[in-house]
């Protein structure tokens, strides 16, 4: 039987509307899995995206928005097998903070695939930290 379901966008309510800035947060598509290719989360909360001054809260805001995104999929950190990390003027201080904050959410056995990109900046002025991610839930 041929599966005729077409990819879904997903922009949770909870999260700053993306269309005006021609993206969306989240794709889902369905299979015999279920892939969800999800956008660069960043620090940013709220309608205004108001972003944290300090790294370290940018990368916990950004968890907790790419935490939205998965569960408006129905899925979880657990369900991630890969992601992407943009790091303005990355250094180990930073890397050690993004360590940190990523082994609260992630068993630190059970780490996905990661690539770490240093930047020079992102898209807003005061983004220091931004993240994509590719989940997969076998049905």
């Amino acid at each position: 039987m041929e599966n005729n379901k077409q990819p879904q966008l997903i922009n949770p309510a909870e999260l700053f509307n993306p269309t005006p800035y021609g993206f969306s947060h989240s794709i889902s598509v369905d299979s015999p899995f279920q892939m969800c290719f999800i956008s660069g989360q960043s620090g940013g909360v709220g309608e205004n995206h108001t972003l944290a001054p300090d790294f370290k809260t940018q990368v916990q805001d950004a968890l907790k928005n790419l935490k939205i995104v998965l569960k408006s999929h129905s899925m979880t950190f657990d369900h991630v097998v890969k992601i992407t990390l943009l790091i303005v003027d990355h250094n180990q201080e930073k890397l050690e903070i993004w360590t940190e904050e990523a082994k609260k959410v992630w068993d630190t056995t059970d780490l996905p695939t990661s690539t770490l990109i240093p930047v020079s900046q992102l898209a807003l002025p005061d983004m220091l930290f931004e993240i994509d991610a590719i989940a997969v839930k076998i049905k």
